[in-house]
């Protein structure tokens, strides 16, 4: 199982989370087979801009973790991403979490994510979806989560109502 981690917080957040599933899926290598609620939460690393929209998806890929990757960055340039600075606002963030058990050190690539350990606004979604989670090394999620509460380096996270979209809103978007 591959898990992404799907983030917004400048226009629409909750169409850009939406459009940014419905593209995944498009391109016929990617299937979602769950998907997390929506959260706003606090930004990180960069703290003055605006909260964001942020949700998790289990999906399922015949695609290797490259052409993974390089699916996802296609999809964040088509929805109007620009790296303008590290952490900075952004229309779109797609991140590949965890693939299967795979673990991924190379110049373009790093799976698990490496700051997944930190960030209680993939956590919580993470979880989810996947409660019993074991990393890769054999560390469930459940005490990733338990180590950041009771560092208190959580965050806020809230669960965010979204109004639904029709499909053709998607498909314009």
């Amino acid at each position: 199982m591959v898990y992404l981690s799907l983030g917004s917080n400048v226009g629409d957040k909750c169409q850009n989370l939406k459009i940014a599933r419905y593209r995944l899926e498009e391109t016929g290598k990617i299937r979602v087979v769950k998907a997390s609620s929506f959260y706003l939460t606090e930004p990180w690393g960069k703290t003055d801009q605006d909260w964001f929209a942020n949700q998790v998806l289990a999906v399922e890929t015949g695609l290797e973790p490259l052409p993974l990757l390089d699916t996802v960055l296609a999809i964040e340039e088509r929805m109007g991403r620009v790296r303008q600075e590290r952490w900075g606002p952004r229309t779109i963030d797609i991140d590949i979490l965890l693939i299967d058990d795979q673990v991924i050190n190379s110049d373009r690539l790093t799976v698990p994510h490496p700051r997944l350990y930190e960030r209680g606004f993939v956590i919580v979604p993470l979880l989810e979806i996947a409660p019993g989670l074991v990393l890769p090394g054999g560390l469930p999620l459940q005490q990733v989560w338990e180590n950041l509460v009771k560092n208190q380096e959580t965050g806020c996270i809230k669960k965010l109502t979204c109004d639904k979209m029709s499909q053709r809103n998607i498909e314009n978007g």
